[in-house]
């Protein structure tokens, strides 16, 4: 079974200006960017992330903290995805206590990546309050999780897959519907 491409959703300039407005939204909501600092997921969330620091350097004159973040030892499902998954490093260069976190990724979907991601973060310390930015928010959430920050909402079907392709991973800048070719 391959997936084939059933609809392009988002094109290059689509995900500049949903990153614009993301970046704006987290300034307001936050009044400001006082004690905030930003975590990508890996691996397309980190990208996302930069993009909306840069973004909200532009727009405020203030470089804010990126960090990385791997979630590969806290997700419920690790034994299902291989004998010996892959783990890269989180790399996180500042203390996430007492500041405003906001993460960052690409899709969300069920929610259990999130929920994954909060376990790790709240090991490392005790934020002011976490949020979360996407570029996609797909539906079907099977945990009582949202996105504060949401470049497009895109329903699908459980049977459909959302590909986001970023320039820095995958060469180019689109996010696209899958479906499985069953042929």
């Amino acid at each position: 079974m391959r997936l084939i491409k059933k609809a392009q959703i988002m094109e290059a300039d689509g995900i500049r200006r949903a990153l614009t407005r993301i970046s704006h939204e987290i300034i307001e909501r936050n009044k400001g960017t006082d004690n905030l600092a930003l975590i990508g997921v890996r691996t397309r969330g980190v990208p996302l992330a930069r993009r909306i620091a840069q973004k909200i350097a532009g727009i405020e004159g203030v470089i804010l903290p990126v960090g990385i973040l791997d979630i590969s030892l806290y997700r419920d499902d690790l034994t299902s995805l291989a004998d010996q998954p892959i783990v890269n490093k989180t790399e996180i260069p500042f203390s996430v206590a007492e500041k405003t976190i906001v993460l960052v990724d690409d899709v969300i979907y069920t929610g259990r990546t999130v929920r994954a991601a909060l376990d790790a973060i709240i090991d490392l310390g005790r934020p002011n309050a976490i949020q979360l930015a996407v570029l996609v928010d797909r539906g079907h959430r099977e945990l009582p999780i949202r996105a504060d920050f949401v470049g497009k909402n895109v329903p699908t079907s459980r049977q459909e897959l959302i590909a986001v392709c970023l320039t820095e991973t995958d060469g180019e800048d689109s996010v696209y519907i899958m479906a499985r070719d069953m042929a």
